[in-house]
């Protein structure tokens, strides 16, 4: 899971990146505060962590601007205790608040909750690539922020295969057989020219090299 914190104080950003690191997430400060949604397009994170008191605009302002582009659970850190702020926070889309100074086994404690209730209970169905893209098995489609990807079926049971085995390399002979089953044959040559449509497809649509090449053994999906 990746985490992307929203926060100007650099030892207070870096201490949270450090803490979360050595927790086994992935982390990422944003740096650019004119422009927050820069940084989320980058980094897709899974969960931000959000501070109100921010150069150019507040955390309220960049909340509301994120919730028009996705949905991602934002967690807002903010010294500010007023209750205003707080119904203000969740007003704008924020999913919680933690009052600075906080206990850095607490704020952990909030993001295991709000990971677990956003994700987990949607793995059966659909499996997250990142926070904006997800497959869905039941009806094989491919979503990038809440737009279907337009897919071939060989192409959604490549992926499909891909995904049920997420971070393990399949062989080109699994991927073949995948195909086989659909009573379609297809050659060595003929899965190679799908997996680079299906991976250009994926860059143009969603900018994002998701299908990775271990060369001798297969492919993957991280």
């Amino acid at each position: 899971m990746n985490i992307m914190i929203v926060e100007d104080d650099e030892i207070l950003a870096e201490e949270l990146k450090e803490f979360l690191i050595k927790w086994g997430y992935s982390c990422e400060v944003a740096h650019h505060f004119e422009d927050i949604t820069i940084d989320y397009k980058i980094y897709h994170p899974h969960l931000i962590l959000m501070d109100i008191n921010l150069p150019f605009y507040d955390g309220f302002y960049w909340c509301h601007k994120i919730r028009e582009i996705s949905e991602v659970p934002i967690i807002y850190i903010s010294s500010r205790n007023d209750d205003k702020d707080k119904i203000m926070a969740i007003a704008q889309g924020g999913d919680d608040y933690v009052e600075k100074p906080f206990s850095l086994e607490l704020l952990k404690a909030k993001i295991e909750a709000i990971l677990r209730r956003t994700y987990q209970y949607k793995v059966k169905d659909r499996i997250y690539i990142h926070s904006d893209l997800y497959f869905v098995f039941s009806s094989m489609a491919l979503i990038y922020r809440d737009s279907e990807i337009e897919l071939t079926r060989s192409e959604k049971r490549i992926l499909a295969k891909l995904l049920k085995e997420k971070s393990n390399i399949v062989s080109r002979e699994e991927l073949m057989l995948e195909l086989w089953n659909t009573d379609e044959f297809v050659s060595d040559g003929t899965l190679t020219t799908m997996i680079c449509r299906l991976r250009n497809k994926l860059k143009t649509d969603c900018y994002d090299e998701l299908i990775k090449t271990k060369k001798g053994q297969g492919y993957y999906i991280e």
